[in-house]
């Protein structure tokens, strides 16, 4: 079995770009990661105390716990390359 990746989502309530972000995650996992994630979504507005740990400075953002290293991908993920690229799902091409 490959790598396994755990994701953290931090979002501030259901705004429509938490909402946005959090299903381009969910798309990009199902398409390169089936089988192999576990993202948890955490609402500063419940527990601003969690941003602290992974220095969240804005929201959404997406941090790659595991496999190291740690990554964070701030916005709502709709650039999928880039979220490839940020996760170390896909090599970063050289222009």
């Amino acid at each position: 079995m490959g790598k396994l990746y755990e994701l953290r989502l931090y979002v501030a309530g259901k705004t429509s770009k938490s909402v946005i972000a959090l299903e381009n995650l969910k798309k990009i996992c199902e398409e390169h990661l089936k089988g192999k994630y576990s993202i948890e979504v955490i609402d500063l507005l419940v527990k601003p105390q969690l941003a602290e740990g992974d220095q969240i400075f804005a929201i959404p953002t997406l941090v790659k716990k595991v496999p190291e290293p740690v990554r964070k991908i701030i916005g709502d993920l709709s650039n999928v390359e880039k979220v490839l690229v940020g996760l170390d799902i896909r090599p970063k091409l050289v222009s």
